[in-house]
This record gives structure tokens, sequence and C-alpha cells, in this order.
């Protein structure tokens, strides 16, 4: 590494959110408009499975259906995503896909209040918003580098990992009273008009990015970007074994998550009131460590960080499992389990994604992107539909001991990896930074 590149990477460790925040206009609306959003989509991570569960009665395979409804588009539209978010300026794309989530989720309350609201309705609900997520957060990571400096992007991602986790917390915190107040279905509301609200602060980015590439490029190379972005994410060993170790991680990470609200409702027998204040520990723990994981990442570096937090995330699931049914003593270990929860993928979220960003070139960050979510959120599919059917087959508790064995492989996987030896962020891929200027 040349001293020039270590300069950029001592400057990325020592920048401050907060001075990222306050320098780059755009990004703070980006900023803004994702904090809104993440706000309401929290109500619903909590307000749709309650939905399931206490308005139509679901069953533990059914919630692993709902589940994988959501992140089926992960595995069926990633790759080509990270093509056709390029073929469209980044701020359009954003712009259109909150607008789109604003009608989805307001059906929701609309049907129930009808009369009309079935499960299939959840599905394909479910389904269609999780195609604009993931063309939402695909075009989120793509702006980023355009508008902050690289050697600011650590910062930068930290920062979007703390509202993630301050929105989050508030969210789900808020979403059981929601739900005793107006029902579930009422409270998804909430998502919609959040949705609404992001897209407002989001079209006055006034960064114009013209498109990586041209319409008539997309439709006829795209077999081919496809397998170029699959390549530039598996063509380094560094970024092979951070994928791998992400995509089991991801796998039994949803195995977990399709049966959380069905563990603490149906097992630990927690008020519905209490579901939402226990899983908003999770999103506490996850704000202190995005507010930690810089000044780790300057300790140990990245690759370590990446791993510790692996670790971390991996023991929620066996500690959950023991939780007793004793409504007191339920309640703290739950507690715990979920600060484990929220700890682990601040560390290593944020450091992940800076180094995919900082080892991809701008040409091709999309679809590099892509491939990432298709990989490590389309085994989430599985995850959803292999909890459920465990969930069934061998009982709740059984099935959370499960999947953190299959976490505790993805941590090995890394252990054995580059990551281990990663001590500062690697040098800067060479990119054509493109046309980007101010708009009037």
């Amino acid at each position: 590494m040349s001293s020039a590149d270590t300069a950029d990477a001592e400057s990325a460790l020592n920048t401050s959110l907060w001075s990222v925040l306050a320098h780059y206009a755009d990004f703070r609306r980006l900023f803004a408009g994702n904090s809104i959003s993440v706000l309401g989509s929290s109500v619903t991570s909590v307000a749709l499975p309650l939905t399931a569960v206490l308005y139509l009665h679901a069953s533990a395979s059914e919630m692993g259906l709902l589940g994988a409804a959501a992140l089926l588009p992960y595995l069926a539209l990633s790759l080509p995503a990270g093509v056709w978010v390029d073929l469209f300026p980044y701020k359009r794309v954003l712009v259109t896909t909150d607008l789109v989530q604003v009608l989805l989720l307001g059906s929701i309350p609309v049907l129930a209040a009808a009369g009309l609201l079935r499960l299939w309705q959840l599905y394909v609900v479910g389904l269609l918003a999780g195609s604009a997520n993931l063309l939402e957060m695909v075009a989120t990571q793509s702006f980023t580098p355009v508008l902050v400096p690289k050697r600011q992007l650590l910062p930068a991602n930290s920062a979007l990992m703390l509202t993630n986790a301050v929105s989050g917390t508030t969210g789900t915190a808020m979403a059981g009273f929601l739900v005793a107040a107006l029902t579930a279905p009422i409270a998804i509301a909430v998502d919609a008009a959040s949705f609404l609200l992001s897209g407002i602060c989001k079209i006055r980015i006034r960064t114009v990015q013209p498109p990586v590439r041209s319409r008539r490029e997309g439709r006829q190379r795209l077999h081919a970007e496809i397998l170029d972005g699959l390549r530039a994410v598996f063509g380094q060993p560094l970024m092979r074994s951070l994928t791998t170790a992400a995509t089991l991680g991801a796998l039994a990470g949803q195995m977990q998550n399709v049966i959380l609200i069905l563990f603490l409702v149906r097992h630990v027998r927690l008020p519905t009131g209490l579901v939402g204040i226990t899983v908003a520990a999770g999103g506490l723990a996850a704000v202190g460590g995005s507010l930690i994981v810089t000044a780790v990442t300057r300790r140990v570096g990245p690759g370590r960080t990446c791993i510790l937090g692996m670790s971390i995330q991996s023991t929620a699931g066996l500690v959950l499992a023991v939780a007793p049914r004793m409504l007191p003593a339920a309640i703290a270990v739950v507690i715990v389990a979920q600060i484990l929860r929220g700890t682990g993928p601040s560390l290593y979220g944020v450091n992940q994604q800076t180094l995919r960003q900082t080892l991809m070139p701008a040409s091709m960050l999309a679809r590099a992107n892509a491939s990432w979510r298709f990989l490590v959120f389309g085994t989430q599919v599985f995850g959803a539909l292999l909890g459920g059917y465990l969930g069934s087959v061998l009982g709740l508790q059984l099935t959370l001991v499960v999947g953190s064995a299959v976490m505790f492989l993805g941590t090995s996987v890394a252990v054995l990896s580059p990551l281990r030896s990663l001590r500062k962020l690697p040098p800067a891929a060479n990119s054509e930074a493109g046309a980007v200027r101010q708009a009037a």
C-alpha cells in the first residue's frame, strides 16, 4: 500500500460520521429519507407478522412462506437488478421505489378495514414491496460513493447503519403499542406514510448523476453484465470469503427471524405490547454497535471486526432458545439475546459494505451490490422456508439452535480467510467517476 493509500485509509477510520453529515448536504438528504422509511418499516416488521399471527391465525409454516415472499425478489431479481439500476439515475430509482411502497403497504389497512384482507394478499404485498426494496437498496449503496468521497465511506456507512438502528429501535418499540391501540393491519399505515416522506426527502437531492450505461447497452449485454458482477464478487479472495461467510450467516439468521415473533408470542407467551419492546432491544444494541464500530475497526482492523460481529450474532439464538416461560426471567433472557442480535450486525455490516464499496470501481459497484444481495439475501428465501419447516417439525427452540450452528459455520469461514489478518482498509479501486455535477 502506498503512503497516499495509507493516508486515505487512516482518514476513513478517523473521520466522524457527524462530520460527513455536516459537510455533504445531498448525503444528508439521503440519510434523512432513509431514516424516515426505516422508522416505518420497523413498525411493519412487527405489525406484519402480528397481522398474520393474530388477525389471520397463521401457522409456523405459513409464517415461513410470508418471510420467503418478502425475500424471494432477492433470489429472483437481484442479479438483473444491478444492471437495471445502472440504466437510470439513482435518484429516480430511489424516489420511484418509495412511492411504489406507499401504494403497496397502504393497501393492507384499506383491505383490513373493508374486511377483505387474506393471507395470500400479505404474500403478494410482501413480494412486490420486497422487489421495490431491493432496487432501492442497490441504488442507495451505489449512490453513496457518488455523494461522499471514497475515503469517507466508512463513517458514511456508519451513519446509515446508525439511522437504521435508531429508527428500527423506535419503530419496533412503537409497534407493540400501535398494534394494541389500532390493530396490526392499521399500524402498517405508518409505514406507508413513512415512504411518502422519504420520497420527499430524496427528491430534494441536487446531485445529478447520469446512468452508468445506456438502456440499449443494458438490453444487449444483460447476461454478460450479470456474470461480470458475479466475477467481481468472487474474483478476489477477500470478497469471496466475506461473501461466503455472510451468505451462510444470512441463511441461518432468516431461519431464526421467521419464527421469532411466533416464539415470543406462543412459547415465551409475551404480551403483545412487550413483543415490540423486547424486539426493540436489538435495535438499541445496534445503535450502540453503530456508534462504536469505527473505534473498534481502528483498534482491531476491519477483518477482525467482521469476525467479531459474526461471532456475537451467532450466540444470540442459543441464548434465546433457553428463555423460560416465567415472565420476568423470560424478558431478561430475550433482551440479552436481542442485544447480541443487534450488536453483531452493526460491527460486520458497516465493514463489509465499506470493503465492497472500496474494492469495486464505480462502473462495477451496482452489479457487485446486486450480486451480493442475490447471494446473501436470496438464500434467506430458503432460510425462511427452512425455518418455518423446522419450526413445525423440530419445534421452535431446536430451530433456533440449528440456526446458530449454521451461523458459527459461516464465522469459521471468515476466521480461516484473509479477513483474519486485514488490519487496514485496502486502497480504493480505480474508478470512472462519471459526470456528476451540482444542479443550479
